[in-house]
Parts: C-alpha cells; structure tokens; sequence
C-alpha cells in the first residue's frame, strides 16, 4: 500500500470515489452511533470538492482504502474526516493516516461521534485528550479531542508502506 498526500488537480478528479469511500466510512458511524445525520453523509461530490481540505489517501493498488481530510490554520491540524473502507478495518490504516498529518503542526484536533468507540480509542491510543462533548444538532453529540505535540517532524510525502 501507498499513502500520499493528493495534489488539488487530484482532489477533482478523485472526488467521485472520495465522495463513494465517504458514504461507505459514515454509514458504519452512523449505525455505531445510531444516527445517520452525520453531514459527511449526505454531501454531494461539489460539496466535498467545495470544503477545500487537503488530502492525504492510502491506496491498494487503483482503490482508496483509507482517505483523511485535513485544513491546517493557526498552528494546529484539524482533521476534518478521516476516512476507512470498511473492507479495509482494524489493519492500522486510521493510525497511519492521523500519524501522518499530526505531524504538521504542533497541535491537533478532531471530533467524532460520542458513541464511536472504535474511533474515539484510535485518537486515545495516539495521544489525544478528550476535551469535552457538545450537541450539533438536537440529540446528536459529538467528542471533541486534541493533541499537543513538542516536535514537528515535518510534512506529508509520498511514502511506500
């Protein structure tokens, strides 16, 4: 497997099957937390074009096995979605892609869903704090967490695993 960080010409012509790994990673969410109003869900292929995030993918030959979106602003790395084919689970590909991007600035944050279990012992396991929880929307609550880190390592690259 490879992982690479995606140019923004990639990002438009990979959009339909980011868009397809999207919905395959969300609907598991969704049924682990028992709500499928997560917003990843329910975009379309502009909409995730439009979010305007840089992308670092992991790539089984042609397939996307593992995608995360990122933007970074004021010293800190937010990771906006991270992304597993669900064919793909439990090989450390999570691990992988966030380790890749945490590196880039001092800080990181993400937030998932309260009741993913998986995800939230993921970003634990890799040195996140819980920081709190809120309510998005009427009844659908998300864990907020961040990360804090004394070196940066440098950025993202093309990288045989």
């Amino acid at each position: 497997m490879i992982t690479r960080k995606l140019q923004p010409e990639d990002v438009a012509s990979l959009a339909p099957h980011l868009l397809e790994l999207q919905q395959r990673a969300y609907r598991v969410e969704a049924a682990l937390i028992g709500d499928d109003r997560i917003p990843p869900l329910h975009e379309s292929v502009q909409d995730l074009i439009s979010a305007q995030l840089h992308w670092v993918v992991t790539l089984d030959g042609d397939r996307i096995a593992g995608a995360l979106g990122y933007s970074v602003e004021g010293g800190s790395v937010d990771i906006d979605r991270l992304m597993i084919d669900p064919r793909y689970h439990r090989r450390g590909l999570g691990s992988s892609l966030v380790t890749e991007v945490m590196s880039l600035e001092a800080r990181a944050i993400v937030a998932t869903g309260r009741e993913n279990a998986p995800a939230r012992a993921l970003y634990e396991a890799l040195g996140f704090t819980h920081d709190g929880d809120i309510e998005t929307v009427a009844g659908l609550w998300v864990s907020q967490y961040s990360r804090h880190s004394t070196a940066i390592t440098g950025a993202v690259a093309d990288e045989h695993r």
